[in-house]
């Protein structure tokens, strides 16, 4: 059974870090892609972040340079840096997991947690 179990959102002011972790059972991180998406009230679920088996990585424009994606494949846990937010990162943050290569699960998923709110203010 795969479950993947979202920490660390939070309320943070602008300009604010906060760091979201994945804990995965169930399977081996290193040979998926896993990706961060987001949420926001009213707009679609957009790619946050990805990282893939060969170690490829992907950032949505809106935060390049801000967040940082990585993973502990010996605590099969996937993180995601956040810094210098802004109010409009404000969102549902999801885990996800996708068959690896490609980058795939930057835009969609075959597994996914069940979210960490994050709010800017």
């Amino acid at each position: 059974h795969v479950q993947l179990v979202e920490s660390g959102g939070g309320s943070v002011q602008a300009g604010g870090s906060l760091r979201l972790s994945c804990a995965a059972s169930g399977y081996t991180y290193s040979d998926y892609c896993m990706g961060w998406f987001r949420q926001a009230p009213g707009k679609e679920r957009e790619g946050v972040a990805a990282i893939d088996s060969d170690g490829s990585i992907a950032y949505a424009d809106s935060v390049k340079g801000r967040f940082t994606i990585s993973q502990d494949n010996a605590k099969n846990t996937l993180y995601l840096q956040m810094n210098s937010l802004k109010p409009e990162d404000t969102a549902m943050y999801y885990c996800a997991a996708d068959s690896p290569y490609g980058l795939s699960c930057f835009t969609e998923a075959q597994d996914w947690g069940q979210g960490t709110q994050v709010t800017v203010s």
